[in-house]
């Protein structure tokens, strides 16, 4: 067994997971109510990632965001906004309230391929323009080949550098570490990922960048999940959780929430433990709610 894996007394059960999920996904239609998919959209890192995005781009998604509650006054806010991290001063000088964060993209946004300075330098400047979150890669590149140690000093050190940066402006940055699941060779490592990267500092384990064929996954997601739980069992920390990348349907959204709930318990069904990253979710989950189609964001 993996060094970690045995730290935690964790294997993944292929057939236990797998049968979990089959009672999860048979009992989505009794859970989908209004209520719980307003509770999603709360929850959602409202994401533009694009190659042609703009300021004026970011600054008119912020701008819905701020008109939001007048549109729809009886439901909440996204928690964040999501952008490369050379917008992360738009989005903060543009959000009307606080309580919808600035997460960016960094380290090298999505293959984390580059050097660790460089890497470093994104994520600094970034909390510096205004970051309140940052979500990273972990580095594929160290952990496929074996290299466990370098993968977690790299997060270790990019941790420090968030807190400098944050602590210089008085407050506390939130860190996420995005796995990349579906470049994982199966659920052992995902499980040793996910634990490697909690030690090393993540607030938040993510499952994906959007960025790569295969995204987020039910089965990832329920060891994740179940890695969380042991980890803190044993350290009393709790870690957050971010499905991401090809979440679209009100039904997925529903269907992590509902791993979430069935892994971790109602705790972690709040903003400051479960994330969706999502493009296209938003107007799916109003267009549900409402019984018809909304394109508002």
């Amino acid at each position: 067994m993996n060094e970690l894996l045995n730290k935690y007394g964790y294997v993944p059960d292929k057939v236990k997971i797998d049968r979990a999920l089959e009672i999860i996904a048979s009992n989505l239609d009794t859970v989908a109510s209004d209520a719980v998919l307003k509770e999603c959209f709360s929850m959602m890192d409202l994401t533009s990632l694009k190659t042609d995005d703009t300021k004026e781009s970011v600054a008119r998604l912020v701008g819905k965001v701020n008109d939001f509650r007048t549109d729809y006054p009886d439901w909440p806010l996204p928690a964040s906004v999501c952008v490369y991290p050379n917008f992360a001063s738009t989005v903060r000088e543009a959000r009307a309230s606080d309580d919808v964060h600035v997460t960016v993209v960094a380290g090298c946004f999505p293959s984390s391929q580059s050097f660790l300075e460089v890497k470093l330098k994104e994520c600094g400047l970034a909390v510096k323009c205004g970051a309140d979150e940052v979500d990273i890669v972990l580095a594929l590149n160290s952990f496929l080949a074996g290299d466990e140690d370098s993968a977690a000093e790299e997060i270790r050190q990019i941790r420090r550098c968030v807190d400098d940066a944050a602590a210089s402006q008085g407050r506390k940055v939130i860190l996420k570490v995005i796995l990349e699941t579906g470049l994982i060779l199966n659920l052992e490592r995902i499980a040793e990922a996910s634990f490697l990267a909690m030690e090393a500092g993540a607030d938040f384990i993510k499952t994906s960048t959007g960025k790569v064929s295969v995204n987020a996954t039910p089965a990832a997601a329920y060891v994740m999940c179940e890695c969380i739980s042991r980890y803190y069992a044993a350290t009393g920390k709790k870690v957050g959780f971010k499905p991401a990348g090809g979440i679209s349907s009100a039904m997925d959204a529903v269907s992590y929430y509902s791993i979430v709930s069935a892994v971790l318990g109602k705790d972690w069904l709040t903003k400051d433990f479960f994330r969706l990253g999502v493009s296209r979710l938003a107007n799916n989950i109003l267009s549900e709610v409402r019984n018809t189609t909304v394109s508002y964001f």
